[in-house]
């Protein structure tokens, strides 16, 4: 990963520290009360950061820390922080420390670790995604041009796209699934979806695309870049599709603006791509 100032490994190794990092913080809090407590303070994203939230992205930027005293120069771009300055340079990497966090603070199954490395502005920039669910314990990756892995094995020969007898995707994953949303949706899925899931995260929704658990995964509302970032490009290195529906390209959703600026869509296939993006957004 010459490109991005550090060999593979390095960025790989980050990662990994961080996501052990993460886990142990996690395991020193109960869910329920001991996960509850706010900083009394909004992210850069909008939401009223939690201590774990504010703890776990402490864990990731001390990482960050080390590369930075190895030599490598980027700028960071948190869901709390914002943007934070690791000696400047076109490098920017994308954080998520906690996505899911109302998975996390509840105590349901799926939550992840989030980070991607890129060289330029947009989705389409994105050189190298991780994603770690600490649910399960599953470590997504991909580097772009040269595949996606789960748990080290190569994300190849994915099933294939599953519809029932009448057309309709098996299995679609549904993320920012409040009621309007979904009340909103309701035609269009029928029209187009025979079953739906909703995690409760964006990065691990895309990453179940990747893996063929889910024909499909769309956002009823707009995410952020943070929720995005990583697990988008370990869908289109499994050979899967993505799209960002309201931007004027695919994948040309800005990194570096915090704000909720689109939805997120992802398939196996164009025709299921689609589908997902025939979902009406509100």
């Amino acid at each position: 990963m010459a490109e991005l100032g550090l060999p593979d490994h390095e960025w790989l190794g980050m990662c990994r520290r961080s996501a052990e990092g993460v886990l142990r913080l996690l395991a020193a809090s109960a869910p329920g009360r001991g996960r509850l407590e706010e900083t009394g303070q909004v992210g850069s994203g909008g939401d009223r950061t939690l201590v774990i939230d504010r703890d776990a992205e402490d864990v990731v930027l001390t990482e960050l820390e080390r590369l930075y005293d190895a030599g490598a120069r980027f700028t960071v771009i948190t869901e709390e922080r914002g943007i934070v300055d690791f000696g400047g340079g076109d490098l920017l990497v994308i954080v998520d420390p906690i996505d899911g966090s109302l998975n996390a603070k509840r105590g349901l199954r799926h939550h992840a670790l989030s980070i991607a490395v890129a060289d330029g502005p947009t989705m389409a920039d994105v050189a190298f995604g991780y994603v770690y669910d600490a649910g399960p314990r599953e470590e997504w990756r991909a580097r772009r041009g040269v595949g996606a892995w789960l748990d080290d094995a190569p994300l190849r020969d994915v099933p294939p796209e599953r519809r029932r007898p009448d057309g309709r995707l098996e299995i679609v994953a549904l993320e920012a699934a409040r009621p309007r949303h979904l009340a909103a949706s309701s035609a269009a899925l029928e029209a187009h979806v025979h079953r739906v899931r909703a995690i409760g995260a964006v990065a691990i929704a895309l990453c179940q695309v990747a893996a063929g658990r889910v024909d499909a995964m769309a956002s009823l509302a707009p995410c952020r870049s943070v929720d995005a970032a990583a697990a988008q490009l370990v869908v289109r290195e499994s050979g899967g599709l993505v799209a960002f529906t309201t931007c004027d390209e695919p994948l040309g959703a800005p990194l570096a603006d915090l704000r909720a600026l689109s939805p997120v869509v992802a398939a196996r296939t164009a025709r299921g791509l689609a589908d997902v993006s025939a979902l009406p957004v509100s």
